[in-house]
């Protein structure tokens, strides 16, 4: 456990972290890629590709290339899955290097870092029902991009200190989420570098479609939000790789990282994997499971192969 997530006399938020941490990444020195999957499900095609991604970034640079499982969720997550995981990886030569982080080995990481996000008083518990964030964004005439449901409209964040502690006392369920407005008032602009083809570009953070992100639950000690964000700091984690559908995260990711006085990576959002059908590959495509792909006969240089073919 790193102390300075524990420490309360030191400052939380440190000003070398924020708009200028981007930079000191960049000319930090050895590269420290990591693939983080849920154990959910089988990995499939597309994982590999994001696997190979992080490998390959940390063996071309001398660097180092770690496995985190991200477990957080105990009641989807399962034992078997987190084994055929480190499995399949070994068999395809994806060797990492160290001990595999377990999320759920790490409560207290992730708890430690919410006390210092409650310190600022950036969270306030929020009691809703998925249901009723539905029907106020309904009634609010939602924007573009709050259609899904994923952004809150912020009505639990109006009630009194009093009216807070009252309903939890009650046992009411609830969830701690991240008062943004607060939070960029603190923090001020943000950027991260994003790598690409033409090389690391300066991206400016803009966290606002995601709204005030649940951080933790009653019965949940970590949001993704949350426990992936620690996790890379404490892991030392340099070059973040993962999939496109992971960019609009990366811009809360920026805003707890500030707030936290954490280190700022790089970025490297790849194209994701789809079928013919231009459907993103999921768990649910059994057929492209490495499982099934080792059980029909493929071997392990066929299926690395297919999978940088398919990502063109």
């Amino acid at each position: 456990m790193d102390p300075g997530l524990r420490r309360e006399d030191e400052g939380i938020f440190d000003e070398r972290n924020s708009s200028t941490s981007s930079e000191e990444g960049m000319a930090s020195g050895s590269t420290v890629t990591r693939f983080a999957p849920s154990p959910t499900g089988y990995l499939h095609l597309g994982h590999v590709r994001s696997a190979l991604e992080g490998w390959r970034a940390a063996r071309c640079a001398g660097g180092h290339f770690l496995l985190r499982l991200e477990d957080i969720d105990r009641s989807r997550c399962r034992d078997e899955y987190a084994a055929a995981i480190i499995e399949d990886l070994a068999w395809l030569g994806l060797l990492w290097d160290g001990v595999v982080r377990k999320q759920s080995e790490h409560f207290d990481d992730y708890r430690g870092a919410l006390d210092r996000l409650e310190a600022l008083g950036v969270l306030y518990p929020c009691f809703c029902t998925r249901r009723e964030i539905q029907d106020e964004i309904a009634r609010a005439g939602s924007a573009p991009h709050v259609q899904s449901g994923r952004s809150y409209p912020g009505t639990c964040r109006g009630l009194s200190p009093g009216q807070w502690a009252e309903r939890q006392h009650s046992g009411l369920d609830y969830a701690l989420r991240l008062n943004l407005a607060g939070a960029l008032a603190l923090t001020g602009p943000l950027d991260w570098f994003e790598d690409g083809a033409d090389g690391p570009r300066r991206q400016a953070a803009d966290p606002a479609p995601l709204g005030d992100v649940v951080l933790a639950r009653k019965d949940v000690p970590a949001s993704y939000h949350l426990a992936v964000t620690v996790d890379d700091a404490l892991q030392g984690v340099t070059l973040v790789t993962r999939g496109a559908d992971l960019v609009e995260a990366t811009h809360v990711h920026r805003v707890l990282q500030a707030l936290l006085g954490l280190p700022t990576p790089r970025y490297r959002h790849h194209v994701l994997l789809t079928d013919t059908t231009g459907r993103r590959l999921s768990k649910r495509d059994r057929a492209l499971t490495i499982r099934s792909m080792r059980q029909s006969g493929m071997s392990p240089g066929e299926i690395l192969a297919r999978a940088m073919e398919a990502a063109g």
